[in-house]
């Protein structure tokens, strides 16, 4: 255990970590963000460790970033400092050489979304699901629709990005924002079955591979 807001461990070549604020809906405090992003940073460090599952303690995922603290100052340079954390959070997440995989369980909104679109594989309950839902606030999800827009394409992206509708999982699976939705009750057992197929996988050629995928699939065809 790092921290009581992301709880850590490792368990052969497979590191679990699971955002531990679940009477706050587990939203992106910064500092849930710091320890989250400390936790990944700890769980990339460490060379016996292949794969990493982001999961969630409650019936929330992620409701995505803390409001009333976002509420709490009207200075520009602290909402910086705020989404200059999560933007480096969510770069941390690429930057890991071990592939991400988000185990959904409930609703992930607004950068709870952008948190699940960043990681690079993601499995959910049949009963989550997801909302970039901003404007219904008369905000607008701008940074989540970055890692949501990669995921999905622009024309989902922005469905999703101007109307804050919920889509469920299996519309989820069908747009590319996660894998594949399964029952609740097989949800940890899809996710065990994905981790260890990777982990058996040789870590050099996984960490290669990752950092090529990531490079190559933004870049122009030549």
């Amino acid at each position: 255990m790092r921290n009581d807001l992301v709880l850590a461990e490792t368990r052969g070549p497979i590191a679990r970590l699971t955002l531990n604020d679940p009477a706050r809906a587990n939203v992106l405090s910064n500092a849930m963000m710091t320890a989250l992003r400390a936790a990944l940073a700890d769980a990339a460090a460490d060379d016996a460790v292949r794969v990493v599952v982001l999961g969630a303690a409650g019936r929330i995922f992620c409701a995505g970033h803390d409001l009333g603290e976002l509420r709490a100052s009207d200075e520009a340079a602290a909402h910086a400092a705020l989404f200059g954390l999560c933007a480096a959070l969510m770069l941390g997440i690429r930057a890991c050489r071990a592939p991400v995989i988000a185990r959904v369980q409930g609703a992930a909104a607004a950068a709870g979304c952008q948190l699940v679109a960043a990681c690079d594989l993601a499995v959910a309950a049949e009963g989550a699901k997801f909302a970039v839902s901003g404007v219904d606030l008369g905000l607008f999800c701008s940074t989540p629709g970055v890692a949501l827009g990669r995921a999905v394409g622009p024309k989902a992206a922005a469905e999703m990005l101007m109307t804050g509708r919920f889509i469920d999982a299996a519309r989820a699976a069908e747009l590319g924002l996660i894998n594949r939705s399964v029952p609740a009750d097989a949800l940890d057992a899809a996710i065990e079955e994905t981790a260890n197929l990777i982990a058996a996988k040789p870590p050099e050629a996984i960490a290669l591979g990752k950092r090529v995928f990531a490079r190559q699939i933004e870049a122009p065809l030549d």
